[in-house]
């Protein structure tokens, strides 16, 4: 499955330091489990938002253990949620 990842700080709840680290670690970890990544995007550095998405493809027995692992995160970074949006691809 093709999954879309995404995070924010838009609340300014994390530090710079913390927000780095958060995005990293989120990255890290979805490309670990992915059997292919399509791509990372953050918003421009002079944005007065702080968000970050990652696309892979996830394989399907692996997504429920993927998503309490990212939920974990998270948490361990005092955020309220992380985005999980499953693409369905359509060739046109």
């Amino acid at each position: 499955m093709t999954v879309y990842v995404s995070i924010g700080n838009s609340d300014d709840r994390l530090t710079q330091s913390e927000w780095a680290a958060f995005a990293q670690e989120v990255q890290g970890r979805v490309s670990l489990d992915a059997s292919q990544v399509h791509g990372y995007w953050a918003s421009s550095p002079v944005s007065p938002w702080q968000n970050a998405c990652i696309c892979a493809d996830i394989p399907d027995a692996i997504a429920p253990t993927l998503k309490k692992e990212l939920a974990l995160i998270g948490r361990r970074y005092r955020q309220q949620s992380i985005a999980w949006a499953v693409a369905e691809t359509e060739f046109i």
